[in-house]
């Protein structure tokens, strides 16, 4: 079935969307507050809601308190799943979860795989079983472990943060001194442990997979270019990057899709993002970050289960950024991976003798 297209034995369904709808990106006293960075907007939400309703029935479930009465009350035939959850290193396994409960099919990876992607050191690890490359790394519970790294440059971040939380302009460490101090900006602030890792000084790519085991295919890759930063900006894909200095009415030429690159790379990029895809398990559509080391060989920063889908082309959201590159509009985009998943849970049979 192509991108979008829908067999003639096609069946209106009642879908659910389970989100977080973003409310406050700014304290009152001008500061930024990144505490809903990886939620959704309005928009983001009525666009979603807008390319389910061109074939099934869509029932929007906002995961707060109350979501496991509201789709224990709704009972959709499938939900289509984009909730972060609310805080801790489980936050995007409780929509998931509560779905596995109530035996309610959903998008996305389950439980166990959201768990992993979200602790970037349990993703690592499982990483290196599977001899798949990812940058050294460390765990630093308090600035007091910070004597156990030595190679420097590194990048410090939250261990279970995404959408570039926590990760600033200043999480660029060359020093032992400036690897304390953001240690303990981030123990102190998101109250969990840091990981630092080393800094690979190679291009940075991120791939989106759509698809399911052997069928997983891989979108064709963005490139993340810095020359477009501030001149004081190190070579890292920031909150300030990302949120800050990169907005809508005057967004940063920032990123190159399909990504520049020979065709020997291109494959191996893609392969590698694959590999990765596998062998954390994840199901239906994963965005992955890749950085090359000084070999030029990729290697996985992290794994996304749970993308950014931002819908306007200004928005520079990476993943409908590569299913465009791909011939894929938003809607197109969002129907794929809802037939992703209803085929993987067998509500959508393409056989001739379901017809």
């Amino acid at each position: 079935m192509r991108q979008g297209n829908l067999p003639h034995f096609f069946i209106a369904m009642r879908v659910g969307l389970t989100y977080n709808l973003k409310k406050q990106t700014v304290r009152c006293d001008g500061s930024l507050n990144d505490h809903e960075a990886e939620w959704d907007d309005q928009e983001t939400i009525d666009a979603i809601i807008s390319a389910i309703s061109r074939h099934h029935t869509a029932i929007p479930i906002e995961a707060d308190l109350g979501a496991f009465d509201a789709l224990k009350r709704s009972r959709p035939d499938i939900v289509f799943n984009i909730a972060e959850g609310a805080g801790g290193p489980h936050r995007e396994a409780c929509i998931p979860a509560m779905l596995e409960m109530l035996a309610i099919p959903y998008t996305g990876s389950d439980p166990t795989t959201l768990g992993i992607c979200l602790d970037k050191g349990r993703t690592k690890e499982a990483l290196q079983y599977h001899r798949i490359p990812t940058p050294a790394f460390e765990l630093l519970e308090s600035a007091d472990a910070c004597d156990r790294w030595r190679s420097f440059p590194a990048i410090v971040k939250p261990l279970w943060e995404g959408s570039s939380k926590g990760v600033r302009n200043s999480s660029f460490v060359a020093t032992p001194d400036e690897l304390r101090l953001e240690t303990e900006r981030i123990v102190e602030a998101y109250r969990q442990p840091a990981i630092v890792e080393a800094f690979l000084s190679g291009r940075e790519f991120t791939v989106a997979v759509i698809g399911n085991g052997a069928g997983a295919r891989a979108l064709p890759a963005v490139e993340i270019s810095f020359d477009s930063l501030p001149p004081m900006a190190h070579k890292i894909y920031s909150y300030e990057a990302k949120w800050v200095w990169d907005v809508p009415g005057k967004p940063l030429d920032i990123f190159s899709c399909p990504a520049q690159v020979d065709a020997q790379l291109g494959r191996r990029i893609a392969q590698t993002a694959l590999d990765a895809f596998r062998a954390l398990r994840c199901r239906d559509w994963c965005r992955i970050d890749i950085r090359l080391d000084d070999d030029c060989a990729p290697n996985i920063i992290e794994l996304n289960p749970l993308p950014g889908i931002l819908p306007k082309p200004e928005d520079n959201s990476c993943f409908p950024k590569a299913a465009r590159a791909a011939g894929m509009d938003y809607a197109a985009l969002i129907n794929t991976v809802l037939n992703t998943a209803l085929q993987r849970c067998r509500l959508l049979d393409p056989s001739p003798s379901a017809r």
